[in-house]
Formats: C-alpha cells, structure tokens, sequence
C-alpha cells in the first residue's frame, strides 16, 4: 500500500498588515460575476500567514502555501517574497 501526500495549494497576493509579531494578512483577489446584474466584481480573501523572520513589508507581493493551524485562524505560512512594494 503506497501512501501518496497531496500537493499543497500555493495563493500569490499581496501584504496589506505586518503589525503583528511574525505573521502577515495577505489578501487574494479575483473577479466574480454579480448573479443578477452580470458584472464583474472584485472580490479579496484575506489570509493569515506565518512569516518566521518578519521579512515582508505592506505593499510586497508574496506567494504561501497551506500548513498545518499554527493559531486560530493562521492556516498559512511565507514561501518566498514575488516582488517588493513601493518604498515609503
């Protein structure tokens, strides 16, 4: 009997708070269509992520993937760092 893991699933966004102590909130976007009027809407999830060293700053655009729960609504934690936001 061969025991395969599943892959982990992987969410690319951007960081809208670092305030807290090693984790982010990452928000995730995407278009949906309004049921009655048939228009695109921007819709954001927002995702709890640990970020062990606090490397990423508000604005950044980062990719993470699911872990096991490492608090009562962190699921994810930091992959890598896609591309720095604006200097400020």
């Amino acid at each position: 009997m061969t025991t395969e893991r599943k892959t982990k699933k992987t969410v690319t966004g951007e960081v809208i708070s670092n305030s807290m102590q090693k984790t982010i909130a990452v928000a995730s976007e995407k278009f949906v269509k309004h049921p009655i009027y048939r228009k695109y809407i921007r819709r954001a999830t927002v995702y709890k992520a640990h970020d062990e060293k606090s490397e990423a700053k508000v604005g950044d655009k980062v990719r993470i993937e699911e872990s096991r729960p490492l608090s009562k609504t962190k699921r994810w934690k930091l992959v890598e760092i896609v591309q720095r936001g604006p200097e400020g």
